[in-house]
Order: structure tokens, then sequence, then C-alpha cells
């Protein structure tokens, strides 16, 4: 169970279907029109509608200035066996800021992603600044939480070829096929990948600079790297 907060979180979690323990709103936002769509949505949801006086939900909600509603819902984390052999699996290893993972899950969805990893130390992907960063495509497409190893092994026994994202010394991540299904690592925002994960890749990419900053933001890496395969897919389709 996961605390959402926000309008709209709430709306995509009831768009996809999570199940809802209760949703708690302040007494004083019931009057203000897109809240009372909101709790009309979740009243036809059958789900449980708590009304707080005022300065509770301040008292219990992550955000510093917090939003008039949020819930409690079930998450189900998808496994590892019943992900899809197909398209891009954005690996997340040793992500620890809620802010990059947030935007990279978000980055994936809007990419047609099938699915993101999260590995070693990664941040949880149940962190309020991770669900909030992915605005709602935390709902949209499978999430898994397993080792590395166990996660390249599985999908190395199905013929899907993985990459290594590294800073300087791989191959341009346009001039590889990302087309079809394949798996994309991506490191921790300070020190990437480390040498023993790279080698449990098949392949090492990276994406070319031409200005003096050292690396990209991981989101920022990771989502050229899943439009870049959005792409490749576009034009295979075409073609």
């Amino acid at each position: 169970m996961c605390v959402i907060e926000g309008p709209d979180l709430i709306d995509a979690a009831l768009d996809s279907g999570v199940q809802f323990e209760a949703l708690f709103v302040d007494r004083a936002a019931i009057d203000d029109r897109y809240v009372a769509t909101l709790l009309e949505r979740a009243s036809r949801a059958q789900v449980r509608v708590f009304a707080l006086d005022d300065g509770v939900l301040e008292r219990i909600a992550d955000a510093r200035t917090p939003q008039p509603v949020l819930a409690a819902v079930n998450f189900t984390l998808s496994d590892l066996a019943q992900t899809p052999r197909k398209g891009l699996v954005l690996v997340l290893d040793n992500v620890r800021d809620p802010g990059n993972a947030g935007t990279i899950i978000r980055s994936a969805d809007a990419a047609g992603a099938s699915a993101v990893v999260m590995s070693g130390d990664s941040v949880d992907p149940f962190n309020p600044k991770t669900l909030r960063a992915s605005a709602g495509s935390v709902f949209h497409l499978p999430l898994v939480v397993a080792p590395l190893a166990e996660v390249l092994l599985h999908f190395e026994a199905l013929g899907v070829p993985s990459f290594a994202t590294v800073v300087r010394g791989g191959t341009s991540y346009r001039d590889v096929d990302l087309s079809g299904a394949c798996v994309v690592v991506i490191g921790n925002e300070a020190a990437g990948l480390d040498e023993a994960s790279v080698a449990l890749c098949d392949e090492k990419i990276s994406i070319q600079m031409a200005g003096r900053s050292e690396s990209l933001n991981a989101g920022v890496a990771a989502s050229l790297i899943a439009f870049e395969a959005l792409n490749q897919r576009s034009n295979t389709t075409s073609a």
C-alpha cells in the first residue's frame, strides 16, 4: 500500500483501476469544482471518502504545500517472469534521486516502453516524490523490482540484447538497434554503472556531448534513449 497525493495522481489511479483503500479530502476543498468532480468519480468507483478537518492533511502529507486530497492505494509490482518480451525495458540501477526515477518512469511511459525495472539501491518506487514526478505514469506500465544480474540473465535467456549506458567509449545510442526487444541499463547519477555491471551487458552505449559537461542527468539520458527507441520502432513500422 502507498499514499498518493493530489488530484492529478488520484485521477490517474482511478483511470488505471488501481484498488483504493480510501480517499481523504480537506473539508474546506469539497466545494472546489475539480475536487468535487474527483469525489464524484471516486464515489462511482465505490471508493471510501473521508472528509478531514482543517490542518489534518498538513500533518500527514509528504509535500511541503499539501494537496487538498490524498489516497491510500494498493499497488502491485509486476513479476520479472511476466515482463513483456518486446520493446524497450529500462533498468534503473542504483538510481537514488526520486525526481530522476519518476521522470524516467514518465518518459518510459510516454515513449511506449514495455517496463521499468528498479535494481540495486535505487529509490523506493513508492517514494512520494517519485510518484509525483511520474505524473501518474507509474500506473500505466509494468514496474519491477529485481537484482540487476537476475534481470540480465532473464532477458539473456530470452535472446534479448542488453546495453549498458556509459559516459564515454560506447557505441552511439543512435547507432544501435533499439527497434525490437532490448534492455537498457541506466546507472547511478553520480557514479554511473560500475565495471562489473557493465560487463554483464552485451554492449556499451553512450550519448555524444558537444559541450564541457562531464555527464548528462540520468533522467535526461534515459529519456533520450527511450525516445530514440520509439523513433526506431516508428521508422521500422512505417517501412
